[in-house]
């Protein structure tokens, strides 16, 4: 700290930390600096007149802000680097926590353990995408919400028919035009019992109608936006048609973000969760810690690639002779994954029949 000749303080080279618990009316402040707790305070949701505060004690300083990530997304950090400020967006779990910090939980606590890692220079931040590349991402996951919600009304329709007795003379995923028809001439009374069937064949309906308005809007952002040749050579990979290219298009957006190929592979969740003590090691199956939608269109897409695919086809046929089919899959799905990660990478369309 150095004190001007006009008496005002000046903490010109010092670097001050300052951890974040967000939450929607209020936001828990925790700032340190030399290995020491200074502020502790709770402030209105507003990056504004933090960088006030900062300002108005601390003049001069070096602010490092950082939260975890969650409800409100990104737009906080990205207010503060526009403001100069140095900030990082975090994944919870990868915070480290003393037990007392979990049997003790408080904002002011969730602060203070933000800040203090922080101050160590223990957090990384995650990627954060710009936002053009956010709202396509947000987007795309509104098509799955889509097409969860069309899913439990088929299941809320099949229920209803066999808790009345009414079977369907076939199954399918999906339902026609011509299926629909059969269900609404199904033999049920005219009352009660057909008013929610024809209510839930509305809905299904109406889901329908907005996952095709949804496709239709990611279409049109995609051919517009910068990743479209990425997204035409994805395309040309056995297995990924539209919907499973704009998925992964939308989740990874910059493939340089990983440093390698095992990072991708964690990141998608294809690696196994080890537990290992001594000479004991247990290994549990695929690691829980994964996008959960990568690594599900990437293994169904998997299944489709071994049928357009000869050389895919003949790696699989070699592993199912030492192992099951499902566990023979996840390790097409993995090279699957790298030639995603090669195509993409050298923007060059797929090649066809390659043993490696």
């Amino acid at each position: 700290m150095r004190i001007k000749q006009d008496n005002q303080i000046d903490f010109k080279g010092q670097d001050f930390y300052i951890g974040l618990d967000v939450h929607k009316k209020s936001w828990a402040v925790v700032i340190r600096n030399s290995g020491m707790r200074l502020k502790n305070y709770s402030m209105d949701p507003s990056p504004v007149q933090l960088k006030q505060y900062l300002d108005q004690n601390y003049p001069g300083g070096t602010y490092h802000v950082v939260y975890e990530v969650g409800y409100f997304g990104f737009w906080i950090c990205r207010a503060f680097r526009e403001m100069g400020i140095k900030c990082i967006v975090v994944n919870p779990p990868d915070i480290p926590t003393a037990h007392k910090e979990k049997d003790r939980k408080a904002d002011p606590v969730d602060a203070g353990k933000l800040a203090r890692e922080l101050e160590k220079g223990e957090l990384k931040c995650i990627y954060i995408p710009n936002e053009e590349d956010q709202h396509i991402r947000s987007l795309c996951r509104l098509y799955r919400k889509a097409v969860q919600d069309s899913t439990r009304v088929k299941n809320r329709i099949k229920g209803h028919l066999y808790f009345n007795g009414v079977k369907l003379p076939f199954e399918s995923s999906y339902w026609s035009g011509k299926m629909i028809a059969h269900m609404e001439s199904l033999p049920l009374d005219n009352g009660p019992a057909r008013d929610y069937l024809i209510l839930c064949l509305d809905e299904l309906q109406y889901h329908r109608q907005r996952m095709v308005t949804i496709i239709g809007k990611v279409r049109h952002y995609v051919r517009q936006g910068r990743g479209s040749s990425i997204f035409q050579n994805l395309l040309t990979i056995p297995g990924i048609g539209f919907k499973t290219a704009i998925t992964f298009y939308s989740e990874i957006i910059n493939m340089n973000r990983f440093p390698n190929f095992e990072h991708l592979k964690s990141y998608v969740g294809l690696v196994p969760s080890i537990s290992s003590s001594g000479e004991t090691e247990y290994t549990r199956g695929l690691t829980y810690r994964s996008n959960k939608l990568l690594k599900y269109v990437l293994i169904e897409s998997a299944w489709v690639a071994i049928r357009k695919d000869p050389a895919l086809l003949h790696s699989f046929n070699k592993l199912i002779l030492r192992m099951k089919k499902q566990e023979a899959i996840i390790r097409i799905a993995v090279k699957l994954l790298r030639r995603i990660r090669y195509v993409w990478q050298n923007n060059t369309p797929y090649a066809f029949g390659v043993l490696r």
